[in-house]
């Protein structure tokens, strides 16, 4: 197999399919690859850890049909830093080669044989805009958990809605929910994808304009023209999300979201999991307070909109910050009821999204 291809292009898809080869499994060499099949000008890679699996379809300059397996991330790392141009790419027995202008890199291959059959869902298929699904999961994806244990919430719940889909993560201190409204073709079931699988489709959802979607019982599948993700869905059952929403939170803050976000990131200096930031509410506006037991303090005072009786909330620094970020608007929303119970933060203008946040004790 021989074929030429822009360094760009290539690298580009390379280092996609690298995040997802396996460098875990020992046992099976081959999930550690890169299968490429060359069809005319037509080169189709591909990787996979069994979880997830990816594909695109790059046209290249071909020479020689074929079929060859690489290390993902020996392949990736070679093309990265060749010159910008052409680059050719033979296998020939068991060895690769991968040459441009004056530079040439010899590597063994791996046994395509060995490379595992991936399959696509084969669902009925709905189509999104890619801009708003890429959107809407960077609104979502960062609430679910990374929590290997908690298999359950380390998954994203996509769900039909009676205006479109829904979207929910959770990792147990925070909730996010997204609705995405003029989007039909999903059933009426839920189906709970990898948070790690939508975390990489954010990435590749730029190459196209749509994004097709199937589901079978067992996968889901996210496609455009070029590039095709399949991730096993998780089987497990989601905690009743729509329980803990607050219907009745009458204290709210409007404040300016960029002020805000820079307030947060100067607490941070001496914020931590263990030393929570304090968002005191009231007609003056909103103030910020970290204190460490060593008599250190941090104080940041905004300009704010607000409705309700004083109030004083305390709530990790950094997950307060990704929901505010989130939000994506000018102005944003904090709405509480007691310092106990759990806050909404909210884009101004935009009811289709919250971002639910647990707070931690004074």
């Amino acid at each position: 197999m021989k074929f030429r291809s822009e360094q760009g292009i290539l690298a580009e898809a390379l280092g996609a399919l690298a995040r997802i080869a396996s460098s875990r499994n020992a046992g099976t060499p081959a999930l550690a690859g890169v299968k490429m099949v060359l069809t005319g000008d037509s080169l189709v890679a591909s990787s996979t850890d069994q979880d997830i699996s990816l594909q695109f379809t790059i046209p290249v300059g071909g020479d020689t049909d074929g079929q060859g397996l690489v290390s993902a991330r020996m392949l990736n790392d070679i093309v990265r830093v060749m010159p910008s141009g052409k680059i050719t790419v033979e296998f020939a027995g068991e060895n690769a080669t991968i040459s441009a202008q004056r530079s040439q890199f010899t590597v063994p291959t791996l046994n395509a044989v060995d490379f595992p059959r991936t399959t696509n869902a084969g669902g009925e298929p709905f189509t999104i805009s890619s801009a708003e699904f890429k959107a809407a999961l960077s609104q979502v994806v960062l609430a679910a958990s990374t929590d290997g244990q908690k298999l359950h919430l380390s998954a994203v719940l996509m769900t039909s809605t009676d205006k479109g889909i829904r979207l929910v993560a959770t990792d147990g201190y925070r909730l996010a929910m997204r609705d995405v409204t003029g989007t039909a073709g999903l059933s009426t079931d839920s189906f709970l994808i990898p948070a790690r699988a939508l975390g990489e489709l954010q990435r590749l959802l730029d190459a196209s304009d749509e994004i097709t979607i199937r589901f079978n019982d067992f996968d889901a599948t996210f496609q455009s023209p070029a590039m095709t993700l399949s991730t096993r869905l998780i089987n497990a059952d989601y905690p009743p999300y729509q329980t803990i929403i607050p219907k009745n939170n009458t204290n709210t803050a409007t404040v300016n979201r960029e002020e805000l976000l820079d307030a947060l990131r100067r607490t941070r200096v001496l914020a931590s999991d263990m030393a929570p930031v304090r968002v005191r509410m009231s007609n003056e506006g909103v103030r910020l307070t970290v204190q460490l037991t060593d008599g250190s303090t941090s104080v940041e005072d905004l300009d704010a909109r607000f409705e309700g009786e004083d109030i004083t909330v305390a709530f990790n620094s950094e997950y307060l910050a990704n929901g505010v970020d989130a939000c994506g608007t000018e102005e944003v929303t904090i709405s509480t009821s007691i310092p106990s119970k759990p806050a909404i933060i909210g884009p101004v203008g935009d009811d289709a999204y919250l971002y639910l946040l647990m707070p931690q004790r004074l």
